[in-house]
């Protein structure tokens, strides 16, 4: 989740966004920069197979695969609502506008969870072989494209390609993560509940191996440029530098060399983490408890925040603002470490806010309070 609030952060108020600069320039870019919105990639992954882990914890404390479905299916259209309005509206664009429309993380976390819901239903082994197949073979699919499907090419950037996508009626939907990889983490992660019961060194084992074993495959398929990213590596001005090119791997949809070496970074820092929390990092412990609370309210605050900061600077913040918004100044926006202390100051806003909530979720136990 902090992770998460850094790239958002970076959104708004990094200079490099206003002026059309990759963050993940391999060649020449900043390398400060680079990982910065390198280590981000390891949210959305997570973020996906561990809403499949708990979806399978839950079941084994009672729920029923009826009860476990209907949750899976009305919590996802729930996430779907939000990102289709509030998100959208009161997070990334300053603007209702029902014209204009994106599918971002969280949309791809309610179609997920939505699927899963009908999967459950299966044998959880079976489940972890399609959330595998799909994660293995999608990019398989990577040589169609939405032009070979004619007028149904828009389903296919939904599902697989992602991108733009323009209706007859003038309504504009941005496809941001295309559904299908994100459906097969979900289902891997729902498998993977069975690890997550198992006795504490048993289960480090796992993770430890696992994780190792994802990052050696990465590099296995990654080096040669054999198979998992339709967007090669290439060699660059020195070897450091090639090997952030080999690290830039295709995260819209993303490819299987991401899905292996975010989920195998993942499952390492997991295993080192599981059982004994760092001191210093309790803290975001609170974060971790209410990550929707929290990510409903973190956009709005940052970009508030942004709004706030280029008023006093420029007196106009237009740019900010809306579906189509005006062009900014040419300087902008503001370098890493301004960025940095943004993050410090959203983190310090939301940290109360988000134990208030946390402790209310310990007293009570309304249904509503599971939705959020």
């Amino acid at each position: 989740m902090v992770l998460m609030a850094l790239d958002h952060t970076r959104d708004f108020f990094h200079e490099a966004v206003y002026r059309g600069v990759d963050p993940l320039n391999a060649t020449d870019g900043s390398i400060a920069l680079f990982f910065t919105r390198w280590i981000t990639h390891l949210c959305a992954p997570v973020f996906v197979f561990l809403a499949g882990t708990g979806a399978s914890l839950s079941a084994r404390r009672g729920r029923t695969p009826g009860e476990l479905s209907r949750f899976l299916v009305t919590r996802g259209a729930w996430l779907i609502f939000l990102e289709l309005t509030w998100i959208h509206w009161a997070g990334w664009s300053f603007a209702i506008d029902p014209k204009e429309h994106w599918g971002l993380v969280i949309w791809a976390i309610g179609w997920s969870m939505i699927a899963l819901g009908m999967l459950v239903h299966l044998p959880r082994t079976v489940v972890g072989v399609i959330g595998l197949g799909i994660i293995v073979l999608h990019n398989a699919l990577d040589p169609i494209t939405p032009e070979h499907l004619g007028r149904m090419g828009w389903l296919w950037r939904l599902v697989h390609e992602g991108g733009q996508i323009e209706f007859e009626n003038g309504i504009r939907f941005g496809a941001g993560y295309p559904l299908l990889p994100w459906i097969g983490v979900m289902a891997a992660g729902y498998a993977f509940g069975t690890v997550m019961q198992a006795a504490a060194a048993t289960r480090q084992r796992w993770l430890g191996r696992g994780g190792a074993g994802l990052l050696v495959a990465f590099l296995v398929l990654r080096c040669p440029n054999l198979y998992g990213d339709a967007r090669h590596w290439t060699a660059q001005p020195n070897g450091f530098r090639t090997v952030l090119s080999m690290l830039d791997c295709t995260k819209y949809p993303p490819s299987l060399c991401y899905l292996l070496v975010t989920l195998g970074g993942a499952a390492l820092l997991l295993a080192w983490f599981d059982g004994k929390p760092r001191r210093f990092l309790r803290p975001l412990l609170v974060f971790g408890r209410v990550p929707l609370f929290f990510y409903l309210l973190h956009l709005p605050l940052i970009h508030g925040l942004a709004v706030a900061v280029n008023l006093v600077r420029f007196g106009r913040a237009d740019w900010l603002c809306g579906a189509h918004p005006a062009k900014p100044p040419p300087d902008a926006g503001f370098g890493l470490p301004s960025v940095y202390l943004a993050w410090f100051v959203v983190l310090g806003l939301l940290y109360p806010v988000c134990c208030w909530f946390s402790a209310l979720k310990r007293r009570r136990t309304d249904q509503w309070l599971t939705y959020l």
